[in-house]
């Protein structure tokens, strides 16, 4: 029998989950090209103005948010 999901697997998929597909392929490209301290790096881009700490705030939300999104799909 095959898989009727197969075709969706190897296509952008319409809407907000094309979005999230695109975002995450964005997100494994930079993680593989990523080096460095993470933590010490976002310290130096709030130190040097490049990103507030307003803006570090709400990322840091949004990503709890996201986790715990995705902790609930297990």
């Amino acid at each position: 029998m095959s898989n009727p999901f197969a075709p969706m697997a190897n296509s952008a998929m319409p809407g907000p989950f094309g979005n999230f597909q695109q975002m995450m392929q964005q997100f494994n490209q930079f993680r593989n090209t990523f080096r460095g301290d993470p933590k010490q790096t976002v310290m130096q881009m709030v130190n040097s103005g490049r990103i507030s700490q307003a803006q570090l705030n709400q990322a840091q939300q949004m990503a709890r948010q996201f986790q715990q999104m995705m902790g609930g799909m297990k």
